[in-house]
């Protein structure tokens, strides 16, 4: 895939590059970790609803079957 305008490109990386630069160290840490959080789990991110499921399989407690 070909870049058609490649000026548009570096005028938008070096956008984000002088907002990056800009923000306090302190806020980018803030946004990484909220971003993190905002994570579904790895589980359900690699295997869906299946891995879901078998995780709660093997978690019920045991004594609830009979």
């Amino acid at each position: 895939m070909a870049v058609e305008k490649p000026e548009e490109y570096i005028k938008f990386m070096t956008g984000k590059m002088i907002e990056m630069i800009e923000t306090p160290q302190g806020a980018r840490k803030e946004n990484r970790k909220k971003a993190k959080a905002a994570r579904e789990p790895w589980l359900t991110r690699w295997f869906g609803m299946g891995g879901l499921g078998v995780m709660q399989m093997f978690r019920s407690d045991p004594r609830e079957d009979g």
